[in-house]
């Protein structure tokens, strides 16, 4: 198996999914405004920050879950998905997605965003494979909790192998991973080729030290 896989936020998306869903809920009425942009805002900047405590901010994320019905949450979803997300899904993103397809590569995006949130993202861009943050349920729905080991950093590794694993796959024969994200680093550096695409400051300076190519998916024409 040859194998492509690609962040979400900031990568093949222009902006970032999780904080977007929060604020379309916040300008739906769905969560009380003030409270839930602030707490928001400071989860966005410790993840950008490198310290942010995933079960943490998934409480906070996964409570409008909890706290409604599946149906609605659904026609939430597929208004977000319209609204908020198509205008961010970026061309150049979706052409590198299509050219590893092309070449016979397993394409698979591999998010810290809830896998509730990313599910139809993924296949607005045409990709089956999602890796994704599980929110956890029981027979009432969602728990408020999250299932199993959480996408993100380390959690990254650990949930690829276990996907590999289930496909009966030791290690890909080759593997790309595009990521815009320093919260990513433990995987871009399992991979054989890494690439830090429109990169956060920390992972243009790593990229740069280690030789990785520097691409835009947002300016194509800016490639290191």
């Amino acid at each position: 198996m040859k194998l492509a896989l690609f962040d979400l936020d900031n990568t093949l998306l222009a902006g970032d999914s999780d904080y977007a869903w929060g604020q379309f809920l916040v300008a739906r009425g769905v969560v009380d405004g003030a409270a839930y942009e602030a707490a928001n805002e400071r989860f966005y900047a410790q993840y950008k920050a490198g310290e942010l405590d995933i079960h943490e901010f998934a409480r906070f994320a996964f409570r409008p879950l909890r706290d409604n019905p599946l149906p609605r949450l659904e026609a939430w979803r597929r208004e977000f998905l319209d609204r908020c997300i198509r205008p961010m899904m970026l061309a150049e993103g979706q052409r590198r997605i299509d050219w590893h397809r092309a070449q016979g590569h397993e394409v698979v995006i591999i998010t810290a965003t809830n896998a509730f949130v990313t599910r139809p993202i993924a296949e607005a861009f045409g990709v089956r494979h999602l890796i994704a943050t599980e929110p956890a349920r029981d027979e009432r729905g969602f728990t408020g909790e999250i299932a199993g080991t959480p996408c993100f950093q380390e959690g990254k590794v650990a949930r690829l192998e276990q996907w590999l694993r289930e496909r009966g796959v030791a290690q890909p024969a080759e593997s790309w991973f595009y990521s815009d994200s320093h919260n990513d680093l433990p995987l871009l550096e399992r991979v054989h080729h890494p690439v830090a695409v429109d990169p956060d400051d920390t992972l243009t300076r790593v990229a740069r030290e280690r030789g990785w190519p520097i691409r835009s998916f947002r300016s194509p024409a800016a490639v290191s």
